[in-house]
């Protein structure tokens, strides 16, 4: 496949995960009363089900990476070039930044905001790193059996890990920038972005380490 239909792809794959998470928490939000819980439900349960539909869509066309830190694997696996993976994180990140403009747009925000939710604890570092080596374990074996069934293994474990981790399981470079700019339920405080993207990125190299380890 063409290098810039594989980057069209990933643009237009992370564009649509950042519709559905942050679309996801305004409509979970605004019609929960008040209940944290039934917002993150629905948060969870969509975001898995978009997610799945987008990989499905994707996959084999880019690999349905939308997220950084799994096309950083990948490169470390020697499956994509460098230059693939710079391409790769550049279009991620913008295609998030764009699915926050839309979803702003059809929920009829201010388009440009600068979330004030604050996630800058020790506590969601750790969650962090928990939720990105999860990730990429379950991206790097699930599919060692029956390579279909990734797609699916993916999306359960991120509506667990939103369930599981303090942090509710961002996991993803693109999709932490992408919500330092919505000032909505999902939003993350801009100062805490730095911590959870260093954070994602050692938990991505510790599961290479461990999946290379363990499945030789």
């Amino acid at each position: 496949m063409s290098l810039i239909k594989r980057l069209l792809a990933e643009f237009v794959g992370t564009t649509g995960l950042l519709i559905i998470v942050v679309g996801s928490g305004i409509m979970g939000e605004s019609l929960s009363g008040g209940n944290l819980a039934i917002a993150l439900l629905a948060n969870s349960i969509a975001t898995g089900a978009g997610l799945f539909a987008l990989i499905q869509c994707f996959g084999s066309i880019s690999g349905s990476h939308f997220n950084p830190v799994v096309s950083f694997v990948e490169w470390l696996w020697k499956r994509i070039s460098l230059q693939d993976f710079a391409l790769y994180s550049v279009f991620q990140v913008a295609g998030g930044i764009f699915g926050v403009l839309i979803t702003h747009a059809m929920f009829g925000r201010q388009l440009l905001e600068l979330s004030q939710h604050n996630r800058g604890d020790f506590r969601y570092f750790i969650s962090e790193i928990v939720a990105t080596f999860g990730l990429i374990l379950v991206i790097a074996l699930s599919g060692k059996k029956n390579v279909e069934t990734t797609p699916l293994a993916v999306s359960l474990y991120i509506v667990s890990a939103y369930w599981c981790t303090s942090s509710t399981s961002f996991a993803n470079p693109a999709v932490t920038i992408a919500r330092s700019l919505t000032d909505t339920f999902s939003g993350i405080l801009w100062t805490g972005m730095p911590g959870f993207i260093a954070m994602q990125i050692i938990g991505a190299t510790l599961a290479f380490w461990f999946s290379k380890f363990i499945s030789n």
